[in-house]
């Protein structure tokens, strides 16, 4: 159940002590100004934690109470799932936000307005972060514990917001807590190279485990065993295997796990269950504004149909349908066949994907293709993971139609996944498989979608764990890959792979683009240009605004 889940202000906070400590007074007295308070008076416990939640809220992606965090959503679902092969943009035809059809197509450009926005709300969080490790360093009544388990807080979201930033523009500009003057806010993003950049979001998540507890009182707030994970997957990016496997093994031995149930998994009622690492807090009802608190950066993803609004966005591929088929030992069929009614799937394909003649969620009918909106060009499929039954209390059905569903950072089956990656670059398969195994066998053990009124299960699921060893390096990988995709689909992550994997122009211009080509006309003209779309250009709107300061554009934009 959700209990006392931790909520993000919807305003700026730091915009409103900034605008207080601005504010002008004709008289100079020696006591201070009316309206203006010195830096002594903001220096309280009180106003920390009034930035600190300030900091926090920058987490949903939405920076200005507007509906707009569409376009910076935390769960990446345009950044990591449309441009990759598991999703199509979707909508109401390819005009409909028709700057996200231009990142399907790989035609993405520095004025996208997702690429601006996204970039200035991560730095946004950034800020806010650093001004309240500034002001905290100042507070001198503060319990010392307190203080750094704030501390610890802050280093945290500053190392999230930089990650995010790394790996979708990957030459960034750096800025911490040490800057003060506001021209040196436009910094060049050529000042460290890639990999002192990782070491920097490195050294934030260990000095953030070095501080955070290992159980928080306010569910929300970032953990030990939290800060670890994150350093995990930072080491992850880097391909440093050893870290990887020395950080994870610390995650194991926490008090985290499994949940039982994949399905369950992600029902709002059973947020923050023992699997969560970090998420996204999420509410609805709590008294914001429009429920903004809510999953308004996914809420385009609505299925339509009689239960929900038809915006239609976030469409999974065929190519990802396909992706679950299986054999008759339950183990991946691969060859990107079509799928059909007869074949054995994967159970979590129907608690992934919304298909035709499957029941969706508990609302007592099956989905249908006439659901989608713009079948023609985007096929019948729809999200369904993340999409919260319109008979939910934790699904708003008031525009903007959003739920409380928080969106998982990271989760303990990644760091499963994280640890089989390295286990198989250094050697180890046969560990690697146990890891990836036990993953399958939670899905196999888990509820499967049955018919409407019926025992019998809705499609022939099978899956099964590896029973024969994997013998070479190529099978290792490729089994731990596949499964990372399976296990995570819809979730923000696969683009962001295939790039770290370095196979992303190899999967999407052999394996994905000539098939579905053939089946959604309006990827004519969509090409990965290897060299160019591993990331996202940087923002026109910075280059332009940063003057003489030399700000390098990524390759090829």
């Amino acid at each position: 159940m959700k209990k006392s889940i931790f909520l993000f202000f919807t305003f700026s906070v730091y915009s409103l002590l900034v605008g207080c400590l601005s504010a002008c007074s004709g008289d100079f007295l020696d006591e201070s100004p009316k309206g203006q308070i010195s830096p002594d008076q903001m220096a309280t416990e009180e106003n920390i934690e009034k930035m600190i939640i300030s900091a926090y809220q920058l987490l949903n992606g939405q920076m200005d109470n507007s509906s707009n965090a569409m376009n910076s959503p935390a769960s990446n679902w345009s950044f990591g799932d449309v441009v990759s092969d598991d999703a199509y943009k979707g909508g109401g035809g390819t005009g409909d936000q028709a700057q996200i059809h231009r990142m399907e197509l790989y035609q993405t450009d520095p004025t996208i307005v997702d690429v601006e926005r996204k970039w200035s709300v991560l730095y946004e969080g950034i800020h806010r972060v650093n001004s309240a490790l500034r002001l905290l360093n100042q507070v001198k009544d503060m319990e010392q514990t307190s203080k750094e388990r704030r501390q610890g807080e802050l280093f945290f979201l500053r190392g999230h917001y930089y990650f995010e930033l790394k790996r979708l523009y990957n030459q960034i500009p750096y800025i911490d807590e040490t800057v003060v003057e506001i021209d040196a806010f436009y910094v060049s993003n050529v000042v460290y190279g890639s990999e002192e950049l990782w070491e920097k979001i490195a050294l934030d998540f260990e000095r953030a485990s070095e501080r955070l507890p290992v159980v928080q009182k306010e569910v929300g707030r970032p953990t030990e065993t939290a800060a670890l994970a994150y350093a995990a997957k930072v080491r992850l990016y880097q391909g440093k295997w050893n870290e990887v496997l020395q950080l994870s093994q610390r995650v194991l031995d926490s008090s985290f796990d499994l949940y039982e149930d994949f399905e369950g998994l992600f029902l709002p009622e059973n947020d923050n269950n023992k699997e969560i690492l970090f998420a996204v807090q999420h509410a609805i009802n709590d008294g914001s504004f429009k429920n903004y608190n809510g999953s308004v950066g996914d809420r385009l993803a609505a299925p339509g149909g009689p239960f929900y609004p038809q915006y239609g966005f976030h469409r999974p591929s065929q190519n990802l349908v396909n992706a679950y088929k299986t054999d008759a030992r339950g183990l991946p069929l691969g060859g990107n066949i079509d799928l059909t009614e007869e074949d054995y799937v994967d159970p979590r394909l129907d608690h992934t994907i919304g298909r035709p003649g499957i029941p969706y969620r508990d609302l007592g009918v099956v989905y249908q293709a006439s659901w989608a909106r713009d079948e023609a060009t985007y096929g019948p499929y729809a999200p369904k993971k993340r999409i919260v039954s319109a008979k939910s209390p934790y699904y708003s059905k008031t525009w903007p139609y959003v739920s409380s569903l928080n969106y998982y950072v990271i989760r303990y089956a990644e760091v499963l996944l994280w640890r089989a990656e390295a286990l198989v670059e250094v050697g180890d398969f046969t560990q690697a498989q146990a890891l990836v195994n036990k993953i399958r066998n939670r899905a196999k053990n888990s509820s499967y979608v049955k018919k409407i009124a019926e025992a019998a299960f809705a499609a022939n699921y099978k899956i099964e764990p590896y029973s024969q060893p994997w013998k070479t390096l190529d099978e290792a990988k490729n089994a731990v890959r596949l499964e990372s995709r399976l296990e995570l689909a819809l979730e923000g992550e696969r683009f962001f792979n295939l790039v770290r994997w370095e196979i992303a122009a190899e999967v999407i211009n052999t394996q994905y683009l000539p098939k579905e080509k053939k089946k959604r006309n309006f990827l004519t003209n969509a090409y990965f240009q290897e060299g160019k779309n591993e990331y996202f250009p940087i923002p026109q709107r910075y280059i332009d605004g940063a003057g003489p300061i030399k700000i390098v554009q990524n390759p090829n934009y």
